[in-house]
């Protein structure tokens, strides 16, 4: 019979399918980290401790625990894109509403944010 081979071309293509998502979320979380670590860019070291991150503030909370914190991933993202709309008396800047990180860079941002 020709099903085992079949079966076999399919589960093959399915971990090679998985294998590259797999890598490019671990790209993305890299990208992640080091906009987090850029001052220059994301700048959270500015403001927060961070696992890894050099010369860290202290004005912002530790982030660590943050998928327990913010099991979805969209509050994270808006919290990043614009934390005034949740509390209007941030030190926080909007990332997203003033065009410092685009979308794609918070949503990396975010993927970091939650490996920690």
């Amino acid at each position: 019979m020709t099903v085992f081979p079949c079966k076999s071309a399919l589960l093959v293509a399915l971990a090679l399918v998985a294998g590259a998502a797999a890598a490019r979320a671990q790209s993305t979380v890299t990208e992640g980290q080091k906009l987090a670590f850029d001052r220059g860019k994301g700048n959270c070291l500015t403001c927060h401790v961070i696992k890894g991150g050099d010369l860290p503030g202290t004005i912002g909370p530790e982030l660590k625990g943050i998928t327990a914190k913010y099991p979805d991933r969209n509050e994270l993202f808006a919290i990043i894109f614009d934390e005034t709309k949740r509390n209007p008396q941030t030190m926080m800047p909007p990332f997203g509403r003033n065009r410092i990180l685009t979308e794609q860079e918070i949503n990396a941002i975010v993927d970091f944010l939650q490996t920690l």
